[in-house]
């Protein structure tokens, strides 16, 4: 699964941002396609129901600290590093730095699991206020035993997030965007075959996760076996990349992770609300996710290295050309995307989850929360793309006043719409605040000259403006309401959404063809 040739220790620049981009969204497709497979059995299982709004819980804890640590400061804070020391040092000292790096955050994790096991309870308590408050009981115990279960996967996610930095710092892009696939197989398989040998069906999600996160870890290491930088994890606190690893983190945990701080306040905040909120914000959310991931953290993923090594070298006007692509492609993709969201979204959640368990009014639900997700989605793109800016330079404190700028903000809008609008109110917050986040992080960069945009923007907002109009226009025409809908079967729903969301795309580039855009265009420095 290389996408890099054979060479093992190919430098990324050989592969354009384009085509390195278009292989990780490929494998994130994959996974997303997969993913969302999996919520579809969940939902057909367990719909909207106690127990399932506990496992939502009971998951997203340690999928919180995964994108905390691993995916975010860690990710943020190794790869400029491990950028660094494979430019400018030699293989000793790059596979040392790998090896003290594997021990050191090996032994903090796994202190770190061991702790939040043992306690499981209490982090419940704080978690689930709501369902203390309410003396939701079986919430509480289910929630607390599935924490138990799943909290090791923290551990064995994180070192495959440490794997997937060196395969991503290397080229090896492919590897770690198809690892996630794993997890959603791993989650299917419990919820149809492990989910009858347990008293609680539900716990048969738990131990899936589990089971993913060893099976996503084994699969990366034969990848880096083979191009030589397989870890033998050693532990010294006092070697010098460790700590300027360590040093990074520490500020880039709250600057890179500020969206999922937002999504665990509404989860907290969720708790006080009927049953079923969690539910209809987590099956929204995964719909959010979608497009996130195959446009913002896959145009993210293939700039970090790539900024990292221009800063190292010290190409300014390049570095800057390489963050004015990925906001236009993040622009590009991401807003039409949102509209999608936006105005199909009854009918996005009705298609994929009106089964089993899922009532109209859970349709009804999710589809409101999905709209206000929705509306935020450009924003959440653009984060991705912009904080990449600071931490390629090796700045985690900036992103990390920022970052407390927005949550201080979504928290405040929490308390004022949730009052008025719920479950709905939350979402929207969390809209709000990452547009926020992203205006300081672009101001922040336009101010201290690290970005400034390149020619034809006024041109290129125009095209983007007038093909959205267009699709929109398509959109309203061509689909049908929500009462309409739920009289098809499942697979007319598959098949006409199928049609809608394709058409629409096309008319949407075909728009953008017609005002002079060609796939040319796509390349870095010319749209």
């Amino acid at each position: 699964m290389s996408d890099s040739g054979n060479d093992p220790v190919a430098h990324p620049a050989s592969d354009p941002l384009l085509k390195s981009g278009m292989v990780v969204s490929a494998m994130t497709m994959l996974s997303r396609v997969a993913g969302l497979t999996r919520d579809i059995v969940i939902a057909y299982f367990f719909g909207s129901s106690a127990a399932a709004d506990s496992f939502f819980l009971a998951f997203r804890i340690p999928n919180f600290f995964r994108r905390l640590f691993a995916e975010g400061a860690f990710s943020q804070a190794f790869i400029p590093v491990l950028s660094e020391y494979k430019a400018k040092q030699d293989r000793s000292a790059l596979q040392s730095l790998l090896d003290h790096t594997a021990g050191t955050l090996g032994v903090a994790l796994l202190i770190f699991t061991g702790l939040g096991m043992l306690c499981a309870a209490g982090i419940i308590t704080v978690f689930a206020a709501g369902y203390v408050y309410q003396e939701e009981t079986e919430k509480i115990y289910l929630a607390t035993q599935m924490l138990r279960i799943t909290l090791p996967y923290l551990l064995l996610i994180s070192l495959t997030a440490f794997a997937g930095a060196i395969l991503n710092t290397f080229g090896r892009f492919a590897v770690p965007a198809f690892t996630p696939v794993l997890l959603n197989v791993s989650l299917i398989a419990s919820a149809i075959w492990l989910r009858p040998y347990f008293d609680f069906p539900i716990l048969a999600l738990a131990w899936g996760v589990l089971i993913a996160g060893l099976v996503q870890f084994v699969f990366q290491l034969p990848f880096l076996a083979r191009l030589g930088l397989l870890p033998r994890p050693r532990i010294d606190l006092k070697h010098t990349g460790v700590r300027r690893i360590l040093r990074l983190m520490v500020p880039a945990l709250f600057g890179v992770s500020v969206g999922q701080i937002n999504l665990l306040l509404d989860t907290v905040l969720a708790t006080f609300l009927i049953t079923g909120s969690l539910s209809w914000l987590y099956y929204s959310d995964r719909l959010l996710e979608l497009p996130l991931a195959l446009f913002g953290i896959t145009i993210a993923t293939v700039i970090l290295p790539a900024l990292s090594r221009k800063y190292v070298e010290e190409s300014t006007e390049a570095f800057s050309e390489t963050l004015d692509w990925a906001v236009k492609m993040v622009l590009l993709l991401g807003i039409p995307a949102s509209f999608a969201l936006i105005y199909l979204s009854d009918i996005l959640i009705a298609t994929l989850f009106f089964n089993g368990a899922m009532t109209v009014v859970d349709i009804e639900m999710a589809s409101l929360s999905l709209k206000a997700y929705g509306a935020g989605l450009a924003g959440h793109m653009l984060v991705k793309v912009l904080a990449p800016g600071y931490f390629a330079r090796q700045d985690t404190k900036t992103p990390v006043k920022i970052g407390l700028i927005a949550l201080f903000f979504n928290m405040l809008m929490n308390l004022m719409l949730i009052a008025f609008l719920g479950h709905v109110g939350l979402a929207l917050a969390t809209s709000a605040s990452a547009f926020l986040n992203a205006f300081l992080l672009w101001r922040g960069l336009r101010l201290k000259g690290i970005y400034h945009a390149a020619q034809g923007w006024v041109y290129f907002a125009g095209r983007l403006l007038l093909s959205i109009a267009a699709m929109a226009l398509f959109l309203i025409w061509f689909t049908p309401d929500l009462t309409l809908w739920l009289t098809l079967s499942n697979v007319d729903r598959v098949r006409q959404l199928l049609v809608i969301c394709l058409l629409g795309a096309l008319v949407y580039f075909l728009s953008m063809v017609a005002m002079g855009m060609r796939p040319r265009d796509f390349r870095r420095k010319r749209i």
